[in-house]
């Protein structure tokens, strides 16, 4: 009787595929390589990336760093089967944040885990990651990815990632300096950026029952494309206005919506009051809050309503600063203004 030789467990029957994994790394080597700054001093695929910074270009260097990820969103490009951009909004969470110190991104390092590694799906997830990188002007250092069957389902990843920047020291913003009578000027976002999915997907697809490819006539597109409209990066406009004018404070708006992250930048003593017609707010949000009832409270805490960032500027200054936004081609509103009070946002 022949002896049959018994086949012991592989990684890949295991649903690891290293092959699979290092195609993918031949292709993302040339999307990484498309936002290399000179400093870079590494290639993709070492295990660790290295960066010269040249001190001679500061007094006194400060690395700025942030971390985050796309959040519920990605359900909604896992619906849509589009993952081309998801990559750039996770750029400007982070890069949006570390600019509001005045920082400017210098290098970034993403980390995707999947369930299934598909080199192509890889691929284009990476090749948004890099477009957002050119965007905040830094460079693709690095990365991970990591395949995890049985943790995720063979069609989900979740996405990642961390940005490093650096800022001279006496130049650093944080808003202390935030006085009554600053103005407080609004950059317009492009709709949801990346915060409040899970209850806009509550909205759209449990409250109204509508698809990714429903076509909405207030949005002028479906569902699905108006969820998918990737996150600003403001980190250009604002390193440029930082070479004219004093910005006392920058607020990021994100998770928390107005109400939460504007008190970030101000100092004890002081509130912001915001004028709430002095904007137009995207038909996205009066659609998710007529369809899910939402109270105007919950709407502020929890979408940024069309305003990306939010910036203090001395009086003296905001005219010139929205004159100079506009020849920028920046959408921006004077808002309203820093008063006395408990670090609070009252809406008039």
């Amino acid at each position: 009787m022949e002896k049959r030789k018994a086949m012991g467990l592989t990684y890949a029957g295991a649903g690891v595929d290293i092959s699979a994994a290092n195609r993918a790394v031949d292709l993302l080597r040339g999307i990484a390589k498309s936002t290399a700054r000179p400093e870079v001093l590494s290639d993709i695929g070492s295990f660790s990336g290295l960066f010269a910074l040249d001190a001679r270009r500061y007094r006194e260097p400060v690395l700025v760093a942030g971390t985050d990820g796309v959040g519920t969103k990605l359900k909604v490009a896992m619906l849509m089967d589009r993952h081309d951009t998801v990559g750039i909004d996770l750029v400007a969470m982070c890069a949006n944040d570390i600019v509001t110190s005045g920082a400017e991104p210098l290098f970034f390092l993403d980390y995707l885990a999947v369930g299934r590694l598909v080199p192509e799906k890889v691929a284009a997830i990476v090749s948004g990651v890099a477009q957002g990188c050119r965007q905040a002007g830094c460079t693709l250092l690095g990365g991970e990815t990591a395949e995890m069957p049985g943790f995720y389902g063979p069609e989900e990843y979740d996405l990642a990632g961390f940005v490093v920047g650096v800022a001279e020291k006496d130049r650093i913003i944080d808003g202390s300096r935030c006085e009554p009578g600053d103005c407080l000027v609004g950059l317009a976002s492009a709709g949801l950026h990346s915060n409040g999915y899970s209850l806009a997907r509550k909205a759209f697809f449990e409250a109204a029952g509508y698809r990714v490819d429903t076509y909405c006539p207030e949005l002028g597109r479906t569902v699905g494309e108006e969820m998918l409209i990737p996150t600003r990066i403001y980190v250009k406009t604002v390193l440029g206005l930082l070479e004219k004018f004093d910005l006392k404070g920058i607020a990021h708006i994100t998770g928390g919506g107005i109400t939460e992250n504007l008190p970030r930048i101000l100092p004890e003593g002081t509130a912001a009051r915001i004028e709430r017609d002095s904007w137009p707010v995207p038909p996205v949000f009066g659609l998710i809050q007529k369809i899910g009832r939402v109270a105007d409270d919950e709407m502020f805490r929890t979408f940024n309503l069309g305003l990306g960032m939010i910036l203090a500027v001395s009086p003296g200054q905001v005219d010139a600063c929205l004159a100079r936004l506009a020849e920028m081609g920046e959408r921006a509103y004077l808002v309203g203004q820093v008063v006395a009070g408990d670090r609070k946002v009252e809406y008039i």
